[in-house]
């Protein structure tokens, strides 16, 4: 069973692109600097494990005010 590199490459940009999204809207709700959170956010979408845990700590997050 081959994997080529273009699908993984694929399929780690479309996760870069969505975490970044997400923490964008998530830090615009739950922080004073979403562009660092969104940023943090694409920078952890490397390593899906640390998005997951980037994004529960994320939601778990109390909303500012």
């Amino acid at each position: 069973m081959n994997i080529s590199l273009t699908v993984i490459s694929q399929a780690i940009i479309g996760l870069v692109i969505v975490m970044t999204l997400l923490g964008y809207y998530l830090g615009k709700r739950k922080t004073a600097t979403p562009k660092t959170t969104a940023a943090m956010a694409g920078a952890s979408a490397l390593l899906p494990p640390v998005a997951l845990i980037f994004l529960l700590v994320l939601i778990t997050k109390d909303d500012i005010k």
